[in-house]
């Protein structure tokens, strides 16, 4: 009985030991930028507004916004250059938000993937400034994967394994941007104002670089 007792406890310990290791991994050369905890390292665009960001279990950060109501953005505390970030996100359909670069250049997050094409508007697209190179959109209420690289003004992302932007020059700012100073380090930023929507795992690893332009 006591050989059953230890065996089923270093079952146990083993188990939460492997879901401790599997929240704490991170690749090399990156660094988490969600706790899965809490809001530490973020803020409210607007402080005085309601929040409606909550941490679920799992380490999932989610923007609930109720038909007829507005959410509101968050922002991280930290200012970036040159970087490699990497984030999961899900949607239900039609939902709309976006992921910013440096708080300027927003990766668009919709959920239209019954559309089956690609716009400058589109999930997955640098919003308003150019459609995705091909259609790699996955289903409302399915995770997608992003990888998104900004070396100086050039960017280019891989949504869900498909390479869909390829070293695009961006030289101005895409909308609902924090500030239009595109030379300048930034954080990253969650469009959290317009429709629901959950990521996790944000990880971010800083590029070595020259100085933006005039410093």
């Amino acid at each position: 009985m006591n050989k059953l007792f230890a065996l089923a406890a270093a079952a146990m310990f083993a188990a939460a030991g492997s879901i401790g290791s599997a929240a704490d991994s991170v690749e090399p050369g990156f660094k988490p930028l969600f706790n899965g905890q809490d809001l530490t390292g973020w803020k409210l665009r607007r402080p005085n507004a309601t929040n409606t960001w909550s941490v679920l279990p799992g380490g999932i950060l989610k923007n609930t916004v109720l038909p007829g109501t507005h959410g509101v953005d968050l922002v991280g505390d930290q200012k970036f250059w040159n970087f490699t970030v990497r984030y999961e996100y899900m949607t239900p359909k039609d939902s709309n938000s976006g992921f910013y670069l440096r708080g300027r250049h927003e990766i668009q997050i919709l959920g239209d993937y019954e559309s089956h094409g690609t716009s400058d508007t589109c999930n997955g697209s640098i919003y308003g400034f150019k459609a995705p190179d091909k259609f790699a959109t996955k289903p409302a209420g399915e995770w997608q994967s992003v990888e998104a690289t900004i070396i100086g003004n050039r960017i280019t992302v891989i949504l869900n394994g498909v390479k869909i932007h390829d070293n695009v020059e961006c030289n101005k700012a895409t909308g609902s941007e924090l500030d239009g100073k595109v030379k300048e380090p930034g954080p990253i930023f969650l469009q959290g104002d317009h429709g629901t929507v959950s990521f996790r795992h944000i990880r971010i690893r800083e590029l070595p670089s020259n100085p933006p332009p005039g410093q």
